[in-house]
């Protein structure tokens, strides 16, 4: 806990990374490091006597706990009714922003599929190709606020609009890792789980509605394990049950400090853990150089297809000239849940070590990429 929560911060702090790489990229990058990679490659006995296999175990617990948790705040800060509003423009932006990157992606995991040591054991290859297809189409939700709060531009209209964006394109994500996920040989119990859902979640509405916030809180977390054990026990993941937890609590219901607070506090104290615990997934058995290759085409497909898709979608809805661009590289922003979503196709070895390793240094480039993209893209245009 010393090393997870000192090195990450004096890194950030004395080496003043915030512009390059927040304290979230830098403890993402400190987990990598400290992972077998790296520490286990040059100090093997010291990476084995820290990270022992009960240490490791304990860690994972508050790990995933922490991502229930930050995934449950994601799906409570989607605003639905704002993007039914604007149903057209955000339908046809989020269409574009996630569609381009996704068949770009899925075209270089074709290309894996046919090379030894990427797909999974368990996979077969059409979730292999959609799974790589969405990890690069994915757009980072609560990163995203972290870096509209750090532009100034949260609570402007323009920063509303991407919050639109991507909270349509949050909700494709978990669609399509249900899909992913989907077990046939289950489907009746799956197909249980949502009928059960549906009506739980009526039920659920109903007591918030007469609750008081304080009430809430506690409340909430109970449908939260309740939702992540049901969607586990269907044969679903219970991720996808954090999400579809939160997704259907109206934001109005907790005070916005609060849930700000909230977020932040997940992040500080138990966030750090699971970078820790991606860093120590992480594996280089293929060559280093193959890894970084496969990042390297990742990470460009994935950019590249993100500007494409928003430039396209700016000249239908006639945005007003650098719109696009700042719009594009905000979306393009990975992090937290791109990291989650592979770590979930690993766990079900949908996918290898390595393409995990891959797609997490592609995670970390496009997200480091971001601020130094947009402030100076910023200077000069209105925030309309």
């Amino acid at each position: 806990m010393i090393l997870i929560f000192a090195v990450p911060y004096l890194i950030w702090r004395l080496g003043r990374t915030d512009y390059y790489a927040p304290l979230v990229v830098v403890q993402i990058i400190v987990g990598i490091i400290l992972g077998p990679g790296v520490l286990g490659t040059f100090y093997p006995a010291y990476q084995a006597a820290i990270f022992t296999p009960p240490v490791v175990q304990a860690l994972n617990g508050i790990a995933w706990w922490g991502v229930m948790l930050f995934v449950w705040i994601a799906g409570i800060e989607l605003d639905l009714h704002q993007a039914w509003e604007y149903r057209r423009e955000s339908g046809i932006t989020a269409a574009l922003a996630m569609g381009t990157p996704l068949v770009l992606g899925s075209a270089v995991a074709v290309v894996l599929t046919h090379m030894n040591g990427w797909m999974g054991s368990a996979a077969r290859p059409w979730q292999f190709i959609l799974g790589t297809g969405m990890a690069c189409a994915v757009t980072a939700l609560p990163v995203l606020i972290l870096f509209l709060e750090k532009l100034e531009m949260l609570r402007q209209p323009l920063g509303q609009r991407i919050l639109r964006y991507a909270s349509l394109d949050d909700i494709a994500i978990w669609g399509v890792l249900a899909l992913i996920l989907m077990d046939w040989r289950r489907i009746g119990w799956q197909l249980g789980f949502v009928a059960v859902f549906g009506c739980a979640a009526y039920l659920f509405r109903r007591l918030m509605a007469r609750l008081a916030e304080s009430d809430r809180w506690y409340v909430g977390m109970v449908w939260l394990a309740l939702c992540g054990f049901a969607a586990e026990w269907s044969g679903l993941h219970f991720m996808v049950g954090a999400f579809l937890s939160g997704a259907v609590i109206d934001t109005h219901w907790f005070t916005q400090k609060h849930l700000d607070r909230l977020r932040q506090n997940v992040l500080l104290i138990v966030m750090p853990v699971y970078f820790l615990s991606t860093g120590l997934r992480t594996n280089w058995t293929l060559g280093g150089g193959a890894v970084f290759a496969v990042a390297v085409a990742l990470f460009a497909v994935s950019v590249a297809g993100k500007l494409m898709g928003i430039q396209l979608a700016g000249r239908i809805l006639k945005w007003a000239p650098g719109e696009a661009s700042i719009v594009g590289w905000l979306l393009q922003t990975k992090g937290l849940i791109m990291i989650i979503f592979v770590t979930i196709l690993l766990d079900r070895n949908l996918i290898t070590a390595g393409t995990f390793t891959a797609l997490l240094l592609m995670s970390i480039g496009s997200t480091m990429l971001t601020i130094p993209r947009v402030t100076p893209r910023l200077r000069g245009l209105p925030v309309t």
